[in-house]
Parts: C-alpha cells; sequence; structure tokens
C-alpha cells in the first residue's frame, strides 16, 4: 500500500485515478476546492492562496499528482497579459506550492513519484492554444528539471493528454456533433476518457515504471505523432 496525495481529486481525471487508485488498495490523500469531498481522507486546498498548508500529509508519501488545469481557448490578440499570469499561478506555481510543501514526506518514501499534467498542444501547436501551451510548456520544461534535481530518490513525470471528456473540458464537448467532429480529429477517432488518462497516471505512481523519469507521456489518441 502506498501513501498517495491527488491535488484536485474532485473533478474529472483526479476523480478518476482516486478511484482506480482506492481499488488497488492505496492510501490516497485527496484535496478539492470547489467539488467538496467527504471523508477524512479529503482536505480542502486552495493553491491559488498565498501560503498553503500540507499538514494532513503522513510523515512519509509515496506519490503526488497535480491535477488543476484550465482550458481557455482563445486568439492570440484577444488574450490579456493577465490570463496568462492566471493560468501560471494555477498551473506552474501552484504545483511548485505543492511540492515544495511535501518534498520532505516524498524524500522519506523508498520509491517516490511525482505526476503532473501537460497538453498535446504543447509539442502539436495548434490555433488558439496560446494561453494553455505557454503554461503548460512551463510544466514540462519544471518535470525535467526535477527529475534531474530529484534523482536517483524521486522520479518525476508528466502527461500530455488529448482532448478528455471531462468537466474542464465541457464547453468543447457538449453536444454530440462536437464529440464526433473531435473524435476524427484524432488518428485513433475517439474522445480519451478519464480513466485513460487515470490508467498511465496510475502505471507512474506504481513499482511497474521505476526506471522511468523525466519524461512526457503522450496519452493523446495519436495526435502528437500520427497522421492519417
Amino acid at each position: 500500500m502506498k501513501n498517495i496525495l491527488v491535488v484536485g481529486a474532485s473533478s474529472g481525471i483526479g476523480k478518476s485515478l482516486t478511484h482506480l487508485l482506492q481499488q488497488a488498495g492505496h492510501n490516497v490523500i485527496g484535496t478539492y476546492r470547489s467539488n467538496e469531498l467527504s471523508g477524512s481522507q479529503f482536505h480542502y486546498l486552495d493553491v491559488l492562496e498565498e501560503e498553503i498548508s500540507l499538514g494532513f500529509l503522513p510523515e512519509s508519501l509515496d506519490g503526488l499528482v497535480y491535477c488543476p488545469g484550465s482550458i481557455n481557448l482563445k486568439p492570440f490578440a484577444r488574450l490579456k497579459p493577465a490570463a496568462f499570469e492566471e493560468d501560471y499561478k494555477l498551473q506552474v506555481i501552484g504545483a511548485i506550492k505543492v511540492l515544495q510543501a511535501a518534498l520532505k514526506p516524498l524524500k522519506k518514501s523508498d520509491s517516490a513519484s511525482v505526476v503532473l499534467f501537460s497538453t498535446v498542444a504543447v509539442q502539436a501547436g495548434f490555433n488558439f492554444h496560446a494561453q494553455v501551451a505557454a503554461s503548460k510548456g512551463a510544466l514540462e520544461g519544471l518535470t525535467r528539471a526535477l527529475a534531474a534535481e530529484f534523482a536517483p530518490k524521486i522520479r518525476v513525470n508528466c502527461i500530455a493528454p488529448s482532448l478528455t471528456d471531462t468537466p474542464l473540458a465541457s464547453k468543447l464537448l457538449n453536444s454530440d456533433d462536437k464529440k464526433a467532429a473531435n473524435a476524427q480529429r484524432h488518428p485513433l477517432k475517439k474522445i480519451g476518457t478519464p480513466e485513460d488518462i487515470a490508467e498511465m497516471a496510475a502505471f507512474l505512481l506504481s513499482d511497474k515504471s521505476t526506471w522511468i523519469s523525466g519524461q512526457v507521456m503522450h496519452v493523446d489518441g495519436g495526435m502528437s505523432n500520427l497522421k492519417v
């Protein structure tokens, strides 16, 4: 049994991952901000606050997953610099705060693993994705830098999904026509599910991936590499 912190456990990928890990017998410590979760293992956390506390963590932490994110798609000319700052605070600075607060218990584990989230848009390049790709690109850089700095004690990897059917993407998938059109954009002709991404995260947290670190894993229906 591992002790695993899932930041953003109340929705989407984080929710699916929490269920998957619990079913496997792990002790999941989850956090939420807007969708409240009941139970002693779930805790309110707002990563946008100036100071955060993770005093509820156990002495040793085997895994950490940072799920908070946003999807704001607009033409670059309509984006304000403040919008980039907001994304960066949520997706990059928030992850940094959590990692720094959890570093001591992570170091006490025999085999700790950190999982962050990027997007296929960082490598592929899509119209109107400047805001999300800028902050997620920073997370990919952070992944590689921390994987080097924390080796060999703590592994750090990143998952880069394509469009996934989560509440975060609901505006892009709120009709059957939109779902069908987006599915056709992918070589595998389907939209990703939270479970698709959660399975990869669970693998990266497990002892089956102890020789993997500093990687960006593309779970994207073939979008990043295939032309069919």
